[in-house]
């Protein structure tokens, strides 16, 4: 693409906003197609995302250095999402971003090899992660969570 065809595309989209972004790419792309631009153009199909597994998430709480904390004790069990409202709210937090990797089917790299909090990684089957909370105290909470594909 010459260079004054891309400052007319960029003054273009710059005036249109993204509805005109989709109306410049379909138009370059066929100037850009030449010889393809006589040809009927081909109904293109949405593509479906594949299927997503299902997994059942729990929450552990394994360790607490005093025993327990304001809100939980060291044996507790919670189902994940129906016992959020039971969980801390920092506890919680820290643990979002992991339960979003796991729940999707996706795994974090690290194994903790050697240490109390080993994980389990296996996308048929068990994986498990390990969430220390945030809480600034002496509480040292510690949760596992086990992913578990149905």
């Amino acid at each position: 693409m010459d260079e004054l065809v891309q400052v007319a595309r960029r003054r273009f989209l710059t005036a249109c906003g993204l509805a005109g972004a989709a109306v410049a790419t379909a138009a370059v792309a066929g100037a850009e197609a030449g010889s393809d631009a006589q040809q009927p153009a081909q109904a293109t199909q949405p593509q479906s995302a594949p299927a997503r597994r299902k997994y059942v998430i729990t929450i552990d709480i394994v360790e607490s250095k005093r025993g327990k904390c304001a809100q939980h004790e060291v044996g507790q069990k919670f189902a994940y999402p129906a016992d959020r409202g039971k969980l801390c709210p920092w506890l919680l937090d820290s643990m979002s971003g992991a339960i979003r990797v796991l729940e999707y089917g996706g795994t974090l790299p690290w194994l903790y090899t050697g240490t109390p909090y080993e994980k389990v990684i296996d996308p048929d089957g068990i994986t498990t992660e390990f969430i220390r909370c945030p809480d600034p105290t002496e509480s040292g909470m510690v949760a596992k969570i086990t992913r578990t594909r149905v």
